[in-house]
């Protein structure tokens, strides 16, 4: 029943290092000082790109391409869920679900989002400037114009040479 009551928050991630930061960020300010008894019920989130997306070509010999990258993106897939579900036990969190969706990140999160009637997003972010922005598209951006919930865009500290 206490289930029930508790806030749903997700946290997207992917295969770099920005997204595993905003996932311990999170982790550390909000659930490992109180696990067992978080008071949110935590979603991991992977949007995994589909493989006709991901090879960007259509045409002859991609239909022998597309298993290929297929098997690769499930295999990243798992690599990146498998390392979100180490750190959350790390920290001693263990009440969390895990998802892989397949599509754009940003349709993916935003779906996530309205499914699970989440109150909280937790993306990272990943710095790139205002022209790889735009040319790759800004997924916190999106999910911050387009949630339906408060989204939460974590930085990675700068490290200093």
């Amino acid at each position: 029943m206490a289930d029930c009551e508790k806030q749903v928050m997700i946290v997207a991630i992917d295969e770099s290092e920005h997204s595993a930061y905003a996932l311990q960020w999170t982790l550390d300010r909000f659930l490992a000082p109180y696990a067992p008894n978080c008071p949110f019920k935590l979603i991991i989130v992977h949007a995994k790109p589909s493989p006709t997306t991901a090879v960007g070509l259509a045409g002859p010999g991609a239909a022998d391409v597309l298993p290929i990258v297929e098997a690769d993106l499930r295999r990243i897939a798992a690599r990146v869920v498998e390392k979100a579900k180490e750190l959350c036990t790390s920290k001693l969190v263990t009440d969390v679900v895990l998802e892989v969706a397949e599509g754009d990140a940003r349709n993916v999160l935003c779906e996530a989002v309205e499914k699970h009637h989440a109150s909280m997003l937790v993306v990272g972010s990943h710095g790139y400037g205002a022209i790889k922005r735009t040319v790759l598209g800004s997924v916190s951006d999106y999910c911050a114009h387009h949630a339906h919930c408060t989204v939460m865009i974590v930085k990675k500290p700068k490290t200093k040479h």
